[in-house]
Parts: structure tokens; C-alpha cells; sequence
């Protein structure tokens, strides 16, 4: 997490949002040979205090020595910013690149689940991700062909992180004037084509002050 404070969240219910909207991070943990990574879907319980995933069997995070210390970092847009955009030299003067982003680190310890859980909890994914694309049908397991879920899940184990910490950063230039910030954030709207700039752009205006007009 960036150490500035002026860029930190500690909002539980906005880290909670922010993740579950994602619904994919970068798992980590500490391995016999230096650190282990996988990158994974997943469910958050709405109180925030335990995560759902599963991983492949051959993934070395599966076949590790559980539970472990881990870490799931949930990463959001993020968008190279120009000096050039916040304004002229004269008027801003001495500025550096610098990068925007929005991330969320949950921190805790990885256990596995039994395997009587591993179909409920790819039910919940899907059926997370299916809502978003309404109103199309929702997909759901029950038209795959019988018996083809069950000989697809034995390649793949359930896990859950229960976490015992939450911490975000929202790096959208907060240490800039709110006229220089509004600059950024047009420039990042302007770029074509740049989808995370553009989503960037909305959360630098959401907190700049309100309009005195």
C-alpha cells in the first residue's frame, strides 16, 4: 500500500465494495523457494472477514503446507498521469510523472476447504458474474451435459482466506489542487480507447469538491 496517507482507505464497507466488484486478484504466498503467486477468482462474504476461491490441483499454492500467512491483492484501473496535464510551467511548476491506480490488499490466512464446498462456491461465482450480464439468460451448471461438472472439478480444490486485515490506496492525485486534478482527470478521459483512464477520470472527479455555483 502507498504510504502516503492522503491516498490511503480505510472505509471497511468501500474495501469490501471495491473487491467484491472485481472479483479477481493476485494470490501470494510464502513458499519453501521464494514466493508463490496465482491469479484467481473469487467470492467475498458480505462481512468481509472470509474469501472463496479455488485453484488448480497442480498449482503449487494447492499443494503447499496449509493453512498459510497469504495475501490477495485486488487491483483496479490504473493509468499513467503526464505533468504535462496538470497545467503550465509557469502556473505548476516542477512536476513528475507519476502513476495513478486503485488497489485493495487482503491480508490472512489460507485454508483449505472440504471438498463438499468446491460446487456451491463455483455456483456463487457464476452466479455473481452471470447477474452483471442481464439481461442475457444467466449460464448456470445445470446445462452442462451430466456428469461433465463433477469430471471437470476434480481438477481444481477450494480454498478460503480468512482475513484479519484490510487495506486500500486510491491514488487519484488527492495531493493536488482540485483545479490541477480536474486537468488529470480530463486528460485521462480524452485518451481514447483507454478504458482504466477513463474509469480513473470518474473516481479524480467524484472527489473533487462540489461546484460553489
Amino acid at each position: 500500500m502507498h504510504p502516503n496517507p492522503a491516498f490511503r482507505t480505510t472505509e471497511p464497507a468501500a474495501l469490501r465494495a471495491f473487491a467484491q466488484a472485481q472479483g479477481f486478484g493476485m494470490l501470494a504466498v510464502n513458499g519453501p523457494d521464494g514466493p508463490l503467486a496465482a491469479h484467481v477468482p473469487f467470492v467475498l462474504s458480505a462481512d468481509g472477514q472470509t474469501l472463496d476461491l479455488h485453484l488448480a490441483r497442480s498449482n503449487p499454492i494447492a499443494r503447499a503446507a496449509l493453512p498459510l500467512p497469504a495475501l490477495l491483492a485486488v487491483q483496479g484501473p490504473d493509468a499513467y498521469v503526464s505533468p504535462d496535464w496538470y497545467g503550465p510551467q509557469d502556473e505548476v511548476p516542477d512536476q513528475v510523472p507519476t502513476w495513478n491506480y486503485i488497489a485493495v490488499h487482503l491480508r490472512g490466512t489460507l485454508h483449505p476447504l472440504p471438498l463438499e464446498a468446491l460446487e456451491p462456491h463455483l455456483d456463487a461465482i457464476s452466479a455473481l458474474q452471470e447477474a452483471r450480464l442481464l439481461p442475457k439468460p444467466p449460464w448456470t451448471s445445470a446445462k452442462m451435459t451430466p456428469g461433465a461438472m463433477p469430471r471437470m472439478m476434480r481438477m481444481i480444490l477450494p480454498f478460503q482466506l480468512r482475513i484479519t486485515d484490510m487495506q486500500g490506496t486510491w491514488k487519484l492525485n488527492q495531493n493536488k489542487p482540485p483545479e490541477v486534478r480536474a486537468r488529470a482527470a480530463a486528460a485521462l478521459r480524452a485518451r481514447q480507447g483507454q478504458t482504466d483512464g477513463a474509469r480513473l477520470a470518474d473516481e479524480m472527479d467524484r472527489i473533487l469538491p462540489p461546484d460553489p455555483a
